[in-house]
């Protein structure tokens, strides 16, 4: 999944919990329900990836190394390390994305033309307003325009009311409206509305925003009406100020917090029963807290591990490589703790060393090049970094510079199947020690002390069938430890010694039969030449 589509994703996702909370809490003030519509807005302009990235800045210890496998194997050949593997994505279409990329900036700059139009109207209805004294927190302005009484600014806000408003209410009526403006002032409802515009400017595809615009002005008008009945307001004049305001005057311009907005009908029913909403219990205020604090600390917790574990070169160098002797035949590896140099390599020996790829996981298919072409790759890192950890920061860079997307799946694939010769397994058990997992192997002899018989299988198929998956069918207790000393041979002459499969049942009691098992391979769907540098 491309980042942008995740991130709508999950930004979707979090509207329908939104829509879920706003339910369970139908019954409680209105102010709480609009808080969740807008941080339901706020996440599509916040996403979790910026989170998780704050979070990798955060000051941590030095980056821990990453555990190495369960066998430590001492091989007398060059011997690669397994290591994870990120699955990457498809590239999407250029002319596709250049396509969505017009129509999403036709989309902004026609919602920004229409907000400016809208904010140009408000400048020029605040210009051509007069002062009115009258002892309220805020300036109050009237205007000749046919609107209704609203709150303009953000910053410095001020109380515009139409002319003529006081001979065409009653005074209760006035103070009842005045009330529910300054009420907007105190919530700020210019600034969060303004968040939403944006959030509608840049979204303005997605529907559900238009949506949350929808539910933030029902909530943030029944919160004023809340807030005003609950000062003791008469509900009856309250209901009838807000009717007759509807009647009189249009309703205000965008980016104005009026009184107006939501449905009349219901909105004056509440009204006249007094519909005040609960406060919340102490319950649902934990549940809450933790719902929020779950959505900004996991993101932000999830980016402080990234943090720890991600780890990236400093430099990289990849260029095509010009023997000045003998070519190499095979890719030569040399690294310390803080420079890598991998010398003659194809892009699949890159790959095979990168991804920790067994010899049959990789499928033999992708451009014909990657098996002729060879490289020489330099990179280093301040931070002193193990094989393992090195192999693991040539993913990326393989991706990047090789433009290199890849897939996995599962295929029937001939294996060893590894099975108790005869019923007679000839191994004594072996308690747990530090050593375990320990394996050796010197020319023709394997030892190790304290194994489990998937490690052994593990051991095999590493350092001698490399061509083949060997998996562990002898339906022995997989947590039951042995000593392993096998002797054999790996050439023709059977002077040299016993061969491996006549050496397993006489001295171990394990066979090797053939056969076909799932295996994952590792397939290339594409992949360019890289730019020297």
């Amino acid at each position: 999944m491309s980042p942008l589509a995740n991130h709508l994703y999950q930004s979707t996702v979090f509207v329908v919990v939104a829509w879920w909370l706003s339910l369970a809490l139908r019954n409680n003030r209105a102010a709480v329900r609009y808080w969740i519509w807008l941080a339901a807005g706020v996440k599509f302009l916040v996403p979790f990836s910026l989170l998780a990235g704050l979070g990798s800045q955060l000051p941590r210890s030095s980056v821990p190394a990453i555990a190495e496998p369960p066998l430590a194997i001492t091989i007398s050949q060059p011997f690669r390390v397994e290591t994870s593997f990120q699955v990457t994505g498809s590239e999407p279409a250029s002319h596709l994305a250049a396509v969505l990329l017009i129509v999403w900036l036709g989309g902004v700059l026609c919602g920004l033309v229409f907000w400016a139009r809208s904010l140009l109207h408000i400048r020029k209805l605040r210009r051509a307003a007069t002062p009115l004294p009258l002892d309220l927190p805020v300036p109050v302005l009237v205007s000749s325009a046919r609107m209704e009484p609203g709150v303009l600014g953000i910053r410095n806000p001020v109380l515009i009311l139409p002319e003529g408003i006081a001979n065409r209410l009653a005074p209760e009526q006035l103070d009842s409206v005045i009330a529910h403006e300054l009420e907007h002032i105190r919530r700020r409802d210019n600034l969060t509305a303004a968040i939403h515009l944006l959030t509608e400017t840049i979204f303005w595809f997605h529907p559900l925003v238009w949506w949350i615009r929808t539910r933030l002005v029902q909530e943030r008008e029944r919160a004023c009406d809340e807030a005003v009945l609950a000062r003791a307001a008469d509900p009856r004049i309250y209901a009838e100020a807000i009717l007759n305001v509807c009647k009189l005057y249009l309703e205000s311009p965008v980016c104005v917090s009026g009184i107006t907005g939501a449905d009349l009908k219901q909105r004056v029913t509440r009204i006249l029963n007094q519909g005040l909403g609960r406060n919340l219990s102490t319950p649902r205020k934990l549940i809450l807290t933790a719902i929020a604090g779950v959505a900004i600390v996991c993101p932000v917790a999830a980016g402080l591990l990234w943090g720890q574990t991600a780890r990236e070169f400093d430099a990289v160098s990849i260029k095509p490589y010009a023997p000045k002797g003998p070519p190499y035949e095979s890719c030569n590896q040399h690294n310390d703790p803080g420079r890598l140099n991998l010398m003659g390599c194809t892009l699949r020996n890159l790959i095979h060393l990168a991804y920790g790829l067994q010899t049959y996981q990789m499928s033999p298919k992708g451009p014909a090049w990657i098996d002729t072409d060879r490289f020489v790759v330099e990179a280093h890192t301040t931070t002193p970094a193990n094989n393992r950890e090195m192999m693991q920061m040539l993913q990326p860079v393989l991706i990047q510079r090789f433009h290199l997307t890849v897939h996995w799946a599962d295929r029937q694939a001939p294996a060893y199947l590894m099975q108790v010769a005869n019923h007679d397994l000839k191994l004594e058990a072996a308690a747990k020690t530090d050593r375990c997992g320990e394996v050796s192997l010197r020319e023709t002899t394997l030892k190790a002390d304290c194994l489990t018989l998937d490690d052994f299988a593990e051991a095999l198929q590493d350092m001698i069938f490399k061509d083949h998956p060997v998996l562990n069918r002898t339906g022995v207790n997989k947590d039951v430890r042995y000593r392993f000393n096998l002797e054999f041979n790996l050439g023709d002459d059977p002077a040299a010694g016993p061969s491996i499969f006549a050496a397993l049942p006489d001295q171990l009691g394990l066979t090797l039969k053939t056969g076909k098992a799932p295996v994952r391979m590792f397939f290339i769907d594409r992949a360019t030449r890289p730019e020297a540098n």
